[in-house]
Formats: structure tokens, sequence, C-alpha cells
């Protein structure tokens, strides 16, 4: 960690209009700036577990040591997890990562850090991380799914009495389109259904409230119409429809190979982004293409214990 440049950082302010407006209290919590802060402050944990855990006697990393002990570190800003093979290895670098926050004024906070078995699963960035008879599922956390009903019942109940259809479907169409795209890429088809039957109830009571003489079916004759396949959509023409996230694809993240450079590997991105929007090259067959990716690419992934 570069502490001259991380002072640097913390006094330099900003300008707007020309004026410039100095730091005064160093950077708020959640700003751009603060996951830069917590990566430079966290930059070592990995150099710290590949010494006690990943090396020979002499100071050579070997795979047959990492396979032993299962120790891995994965960190997203100042959010991260650590793999091992016992659960006294797990307590061995936690002490190790607790003694390497506290020579930096940091420590672990007891609430959030959690040893459990991949079994009984963890969540980590909105996900749940379980496996179920030895095979990892990822799916949406309680939390996450929690959080997304209540915002959308403070849309629909409470910031959108009074509101229009139209303003209310592009209010609602915002969350579900941020939400839904973060977590396609994981097991989400029972979640998404979930979600979206929950908010078919929660305008059936937004309808009631804004016509409490009128029948259900009155109700549903005048915001819900006919479209497609469907018999009710909330909607009050074809470009002015409720978001339904049933409907939104599920598509698994192919695994990056770290080593590529996006400047020197070209060919190998455009394959990515050839698989990804599924379009088919003008010069190479569709099944040649198929055999042009990677192998990793061709083959669902399993984890073992």
């Amino acid at each position: 960690m570069d502490k001259r440049v991380m002072k640097q950082f913390l006094k330099a302010g900003y300008i707007q209009k020309g004026t410039l407006f100095p730091t005064i209290s160093g950077t708020p919590q959640g700003g751009p700036i603060s996951s830069l802060y917590a990566n430079m402050t966290l930059d070592g944990i990995e150099k710290l577990i590949q010494d006690n855990y990943h090396r020979n006697t002499r100071g050579n990393i070997e795979g047959h040591y990492r396979a032993k002990t299962k120790v891995n570190f994965i960190r997203y800003c100042d959010d991260f997890i650590v793999t091992a093979a016992t659960e006294e290895i797990a307590i061995e670098v936690k002490e190790l990562i607790t003694s390497f926050l506290k020579e930096r004024g940091l420590e672990l906070s007891e609430e959030k850090t959690l040893i459990t078995h991949i079994q009984t699963g963890f969540d980590f960035l909105g996900w749940n991380f379980r496996k179920y008879k030895d095979k990892l599922i990822i799916k949406p956390s309680k939390t996450s799914i929690k959080n997304v009903i209540t915002k959308l019942s403070t849309t629909i109940l409470k910031e959108g009495k009074a509101a229009k259809q139209t303003d209310l479907i592009r209010r609602l169409n915002a969350i579900l389109k941020g939400w839904s795209n973060y977590h396609k890429h994981v097991v989400s088809s029972q979640v998404f259904s979930h979600v979206n039957n929950t908010i078919y109830l929660l305008l059936q009571q937004w309808a009631k409230h804004r016509h409490p003489q009128k029948s259900k079916w009155w109700r549903l004759n005048r915001y819900w119409h006919p479209y497609q396949n469907t018999k009710w959509k909330f909607m009050i023409d074809e470009t002015d429809r409720l978001m339904d996230i049933r409907r939104v694809k599920i598509e698994r993240h192919p695994k990056l190979q770290i080593k590529r450079n996006p400047y020197l590997d070209k060919d190998y991105y455009d394959r990515r982004k050839l698989k990804k929007n599924k379009i088919k090259s003008p010069i190479v067959t569709a099944r040649n293409s198929e055999e042009m990716l990677e192998p990793y690419e061709r083959e669902t992934l399993t984890y073992g214990s």
C-alpha cells in the first residue's frame, strides 16, 4: 500500500465549475474512490496466504500445497471470502488476517465474519453459495430478495399511491431491470417467478386503493390487458407495459482466462463476444465456431468439495 498516494487522494478534493472544494472529512462510504482505498489497504493478503499455505520449503509456489489446504482468497473491494479444507485451517487463516489488519488499524467485523461449511452455505455480494449433494448452486440471497420486495412495495403502496399508471410502470421497470440483470447469471428462475407474483399482489392492492368501490374484475379490465400469450398484463399499450422478469433469460457467465490480454488476445475476446451475443460469423460456420471456443467454454463447470 502506497500511503503517499492515498494521502494525496484524501486531500485532493474536487473541482466544480472552476471552484476547488477541498476534502475535509475524507471520502464518504460508498463513494467512487472508497473501493480503491479498500483495495489498497487489503493488498497483501494474497501474498500472506501464499507464503503460509502455497509455498514449499524452497519458497516456490506448488499446486500440491494449494490442493492440500484448499486455501483460496476471493475479494471484492472490502468484502472477501476464504476457502479452506478444514475448520482448523479456516480459524488459522482468520487469525492471520486479523493480525494483518491490526497492523493497518483495522479489524474484522465479528457480526459479518462467519466460519461455515459449504453445505450450510453463505451469502456474498447478494448471492447465496451452497452445495446441494456435492453440486454448488448459486442463488440470490434471501436478504437481496427481501430488499427488492421492500423497495417495490414502497414504490407501489407509498410513493405511487397517487401516481399515474405510466409513471408507476416506468419506476418499477427501472428497479426490475437492474435487479434482474444482476442476478440473471445464477440460478434465479424460481426467484424471478416469486418476485413477479409478489408484484402482481402489490399492484392489486394499489388498484383497490384507487378504486375501493369497484369490483376486482373491473379493476383487472382497467389496468391489465392481454398481450401476446399473456392474458393479464399490467400495461397501457405495447410500448408502455410492466416488465415480466419471468421472461428474463438465464445466461451463465463463461469463465474468463485471467492471463488473456484484451489488446494482445483480440481473437479470444471476439469469440467470447460472438458466443455471448449468439451472432453467427459470416465466414465461420456454426459448427466450426463452436470448435474454435476454448474447451472450458463448452463444458459445464462442476465444483468438488
